[in-house]
């Protein structure tokens, strides 16, 4: 059943669903879901094609020559292991098409890529049929040097099942070898549309924080765009992490600015940061977090050029002694009005925001959407599940002075609406001290 959501000006909204508005106040001048989640488009050499794959960290550690081609420790692995070094959960795309599967006489490569041109089939004789004159075998298939299946008992292809790596062809006898290598394989190329179709097959998926390392400002726009929509029509909370995008100027956009010591313009910390931000508590900030990543960042910036960057909306890292830090955890949104107030530059605060609006939409659809009725008793179970999810968040410090009486769950226009009106201070990490020393 398609739900609606998002935000709305006026109760006329069609679709069944929740529909949240989050604005400042005024100025003079239930169970809290887990993070942790991040989605990513990705130019592989092995895996699937035009389809969103999802892989824990604990798989991605143990099965990444099944899942990725190649043993965790290689290099091309290593923007994986950026995400993974904070995310837990990662929905991956595989960006590149066109490729063409690795052969041999006898099997191919369950998908396109250079990966399968590493694989190779050995046959051998049967070892309880060696002094025999019936031909049977144990088929082994290798990813380089590393066996990653064998199959014993082996007379005919057409036995053979089906492994992680190769499907095999043909009913031909088999004969002994010491290796048939698999050629031909290769990657395709990434196209422009790629990027459209990986932003329409995650759209059902729910995730923390997406990245994209893309370095074409049409490709940025694209992004930028949808998360926009999701997020403001659909309802559906997160942010996305680009790379030197702050015209975006939109608090579901994080533009990380730094480059590379030696390549300026290369957009790897997106990595890194992307899994940081999804995997960042709702009571915590990234705010001077230790770069804990692979590569080597550019840092030489000024305190001058740091001061202009937080201004202009840029996610930094700044050199502390030795270390690379995040100079302070903030998106790409500067054009404060009345209605959104610096406080959502925070990303901070837009983790407690997005927390409140994913909790609260995902207990109205599960819990009351069609199944409990709209008078004084249902809406005081809705307020009563609000302020019990409320009281969560004060607990573990990410919002304070909550008031429950400031709660309000009341019918919409229609009978079937309820319109709530919630008043949140959410919390913010130390940054900055203030200090007066008296000397008597």
């Amino acid at each position: 059943m398609a739900l609606g959501g998002g935000t709305f000006t006026v109760q006329n909204k069609v679709l069944p669903g929740a529909y949240i508005n989050f604005v400042s106040a005024a100025r003079a001048s239930v169970t809290l879901s887990d993070r942790g989640t991040a989605a990513f488009p990705l130019a592989l050499d092995w895996g699937p094609e035009n389809e969103v794959f999802t892989v824990e960290s604990g798989d991605f550690q143990k099965n990444s020559l099944q899942l990725f081609g190649h043993a965790y420790t290689d290099n091309a692995l290593r923007p994986l292991r950026e995400i993974f070094a904070n995310a837990q959960t990662l929905h991956v795309f595989r960006l590149n098409t066109g490729g063409v599967k690795a052969s041999c006489q006898y099997a191919d490569a369950k998908y396109p890529g250079t990966v399968g041109n590493n694989l190779k089939v050995v046959i051998a004789q049967n070892e309880a049929f060696e002094e025999t004159e019936n031909e049977v075998y144990d088929v082994s298939t290798y990813v380089g040097a590393t066996q990653v299946d064998v199959q014993k008992g082996i007379k005919t292809v057409s036995e053979l099942t089906a492994n992680d790596y190769v499907t095999w062809k043909g009913e031909e006898a088999l004969a002994v070898s010491a290796g048939i290598a698999l050629t031909g394989g290769s990657n395709g190329e990434v196209q422009d549309a790629a990027y459209q179709t990986y932003l329409d097959k995650i759209e059902p998926y729910s995730f923390n924080v997406m990245g994209c390392d893309s370095t074409n400002d049409t490709i940025k726009a694209l992004f930028a765009n949808f998360t926009k929509r999701m997020r403001d029509e659909q309802g559906v909370k997160f942010q996305t992490v680009l790379h030197r995008y702050t015209k975006a100027d939109y608090e579901g956009v994080i533009s990380v600015e730094n480059g590379l010591a030696g390549a300026d313009t290369d957009p790897s910390l997106v990595y890194w940061v992307t899994g940081a931000e999804a995997a960042c508590a709702v009571n915590k900030s990234l705010t001077n977090a230790v770069y804990t990543g692979e590569y080597t960042p550019n840092v030489d910036y000024t305190q001058t050029q740091l001061e202009k960057a937080i201004t202009a909306g840029k996610l930094m890292l700044h050199r502390v002694g030795s270390e690379a830090r995040v100079l302070t955890d903030i998106s790409t949104f500067v054009s404060v009005t009345d209605e959104k107030s610096a406080d959502f530059s925070s990303n901070q605060v837009i983790r407690v925001l997005d927390q409140i609006a994913n909790d609260i939409a995902s207990l109205f659809n599960t819990k009351y959407l069609g199944k409990v009725q709209n008078d004084a008793a249902g809406r005081v179970s809705l307020w009563s599940d609000i302020v019990q999810h409320h009281n969560q968040l004060q607990t573990i410090r990410a919002i304070e002075n909550f008031n429950s009486e400031q709660v309000t769950v009341m019918q919409g226009d229609l009978r079937k609406s309820v319109a709530v009106a919630d008043y949140v201070q959410p919390v913010s990490a130390m940054e900055q001290l203030y200090m007066v020393v008296t000397v008597q």
